[in-house]
């Protein structure tokens, strides 16, 4: 790994999974994780995290090794990043919307030991395996075909009866003559005996973040325990009135067994394969609390609504107007037909990385009793920058307020005074990752050194206002964000062009309400052609993943580039917002 300099000791020397060991000792009964209307306690999570350890060690994962999670939000997902953390081992976030190229281009990347997928997706994971395997056949990989573990999900039953009746998911022969058959490990078969190696957890241990970023191929940041824990802390123990930072692990340990305080029960209603949910959910479980998931993992707005009135909900994981704007739709729908849904208990909404307007915050909280809406913006390469706490109309226009050890720089990577009114690129000095994975010259790149400090820099351009408050510029890069989804344009214009009729094609993003960003696209096509956009939204989908397909999409005879290649984006971006579908 060519991650960066590991010159200092991380911030904390502590392994998350160390401090849930903590927890579900002082707390066994507490609950943990509610799904399907049962509850699987501390004590039950942690044991069942230790045996999927034992049979992630037998497959030969070990201290730097990778753990595929190609999952939607659901109980296996937490025991699985448990269970891997248990071994010093790196938990690999997925997108579950990735097609079978897509997934094995991540597989390489990464050096997957281990995936664990629902058979829902197995079409997909099937057709990945055999992608890795080829190509490491022919010697274009230097990984091999990971071990593939299998949550049946066609019927997914309870908590308890997935606990106690795991006969009918068992087969035969040992772990590693499966693995080596290359047939699917059954999940609840891989909860065998409890992991009894030696402990290797250390605050060291790497976390990798994949992030789209402003190149096509996924990178992956990598953090270590102890330096994603000290920037977690303020969303950790910072929301609250009077709130105080904990100086030590036992002080942590201390507030999570606060029997004077209430435990949170947090609704992660973004995916987990999102920093921002991940985080939140693996914060719950510091302090005590119980991760709801829904029934079912599509977003369903009333589904939503309801699991927040019916298990007393304290806390969701939002992903801006994306679903902001569904969740208000259906309270004023509910309210209009007489039957209001309860939502008192919700004390605070989150969400990170996403556009959140004004407008979707105050239609929010029209329908919340006192609740703290909590915006934060960060990056998959660090932070958090900035801040925006909003409790009621009177906070509106949001006031977006630097991080502790944010700044912003001028060209020359001098940080400006926040009072001066001046415009730079947005900048953080705390805690932060090595790097990106294998790539020494974009972490050189992202992670300036000016001086004695090393700034993280995304290359968000901000206009300081005063007061420590900031106004986001836009990104100086091309990286369309929808939805929290990073597209990379020449990505999808090459899939454009595989169609028979193209003949060119430029991607983009336009302002979207509910989605922060809209992938755009101007598609040139031969003449006398009846392609629709609807067709090549659908050529699109077969090749990539379905947040990659242009939402907004205008079909034209030809680009009008000039001699030396370019569009005139700014006639291209017109010519999209009059066609508006």
């Amino acid at each position: 790994m060519s991650a960066g300099a590991d010159e200092e000791p991380p911030a904390w020397d502590v392994n998350w999974s160390q401090l849930w060991d903590r927890v579900a000792n002082a707390l066994p009964d507490a609950p943990a994780i509610e799904t399907l209307g049962e509850v699987l306690s501390y004590a039950e999570l942690e044991d069942r995290a230790a045996r999927l350890a034992r049979t992630f060690a037998e497959l030969g994962v070990g201290p730097g090794d990778a753990v595929g999670l190609f999952l939607y939000n659901r109980a296996e997902y937490l025991e699985s990043i448990y269970a891997a953390f248990k071994l010093g081992a790196v938990p690999v976030n997925m997108n579950f919307r990735y097609r079978a190229k897509e997934l094995a281009e991540l597989i390489a990347i990464a050096r997957v030991q281990v995936l664990v997928a629902p058979s829902s997706l197995r079409a997909e994971v099937l057709g990945a395996l055999s992608m890795v395997e080829e190509a490491a056949g022919g010697g274009r990989l230097e990984t091999t075909r990971p071990a593939h573990i299998e949550i049946d999900d066609t019927s997914p039953g309870s908590l308890s009866e997935r606990s106690e009746s795991t006969g009918s998911l068992k087969s035969t022969g040992s772990l590693s003559e499966r693995s080596e058959s290359k047939g699917a490990i059954p999940y609840e078969s891989a909860i065998g005996d409890r992991h009894d190696g030696p402990d290797p957890r250390s605050g060291r241990d790497p976390i990798y973040l994949f992030t789209g970023g402003t190149t096509g191929t996924p990178k992956a940041v990598v953090w270590r325990h102890g330096d994603l824990l000290d920037a977690q802390l303020v969303s950790l123990y910072g929301t609250g009135p009077g709130a105080v930072l904990p100086a030590s692990v036992e002080e942590m340990v201390a507030v999570a067994t606060d029997p004077a305080r209430p435990a949170p029960r947090m609704l992660p209603i973004a995916p987990l394969m999102h920093s921002s949910a991940m985080f939140n959910s693996m914060n719950t479980l510091t302090l005590g609390g119980t991760v709801v998931f829904l029934n079912n993992p599509r977003f369903d707005p009333a589904q939503v609504l309801r699991t927040v009135q019916d298990r007393g909900v304290t806390r969701t994981v939002i992903a801006g107007n994306a679903v902001a704007a569904p969740l208000v739709d259906e309270l004023q729908r509910a309210a209009a037909a007489g039957e209001p849904y309860d939502v008192s208990s919700l004390d605070l909404v989150t969400s990170s990385g996403m556009a959140w307007t004004d407008d979707s915050k105050a239609e929010l909280l029209a329908h919340l009793r006192d609740a703290l809406l909590f915006d934060i913006f960060g990056a998959t390469e660090g932070g958090p920058f900035a801040y925006a706490f909003v409790r009621s109309a009177d906070d509106l226009p949001s006031r977006i307020v630097l991080a502790q050890g944010a700044a912003v720089l001028d060209e020359d990577g001098n940080e400006l005074d926040r009072e001066s009114g001046e415009t730079g690129v947005l900048a953080y000095a705390g805690p932060k990752p090595l790097g990106y994975l294998d790539a020494p010259e974009k972490t050189l790149e992202t992670y300036r050194r000016v001086g004695e400090r090393t700034y993280v820099v995304p290359g968000d351009f901000v206009r300081l206002v005063g007061g420590g408050r900031i106004e986001f510029l836009g990104r100086g890069s091309a990286t369309v964000n929808t939805g929290g989804e990073k597209v990379y344009p020449a990505e999808v214009e090459d899939a454009l062009r595989l169609h028979p009729d193209v003949t060119d094609a430029v991607v983009f993003g336009v302002a979207d309400r509910r989605w922060g960003q809209a992938v755009a696209a101007v598609v040139a096509v031969r003449e006398g052609s009846s392609v629709t956009p609807e067709t090549l939204r659908d050529h699109v989908g077969e090749h990539l993943a379905g947040y990659k397909k242009p939402r907004r999409l205008v079909v034209v005879d030809s680009l009008e580039r000039t001699p030396s290649g370019k569009a005139d984006m700014r006639r291209l971006k017109a010519l999209v917002e009059s066609q508006v579908e």
